[in-house]
């Protein structure tokens, strides 16, 4: 697969091809984000890190942006074997 992009990350949020990991779901409660926040950090954020996780080989991205009220945020992502984008986890920076 071609590397992803921040382009094609936005794509898939906006077309509502991604699935929230439970982790990543329970994260952005503690932190009190919502959906709306977790996409906004995407469509307004830029990956900053790639990495690839060591046990499986898969690429992972780490993405920093903005939530709905300007705070500073992350998102850990990656894209599943179907093309969808999965969040594994989001937190404030």
């Amino acid at each position: 697969m071609a590397q992803a992009t921040i382009s094609h990350f936005r794509h898939l949020i906006r077309t509502l091809q991604f699935f929230v990991s439970t982790h990543a779901a329970e994260e952005l409660e503690d932190d009190n984000l919502t959906i709306l926040d977790l996409e906004n950090i995407i469509l307004t954020g830029q990956i900053t890190t790639r990495q690839r996780d060591a046990q499986t080989r898969e690429l992972k991205y780490v993405i920093e942006g903005i939530t709905l009220s300007g705070e500073s945020a992350q998102a850990v992502v990656k894209i599943s074997f179907t093309g969808k984008l999965i969040v594994i986890t989001t937190y404030l920076c």
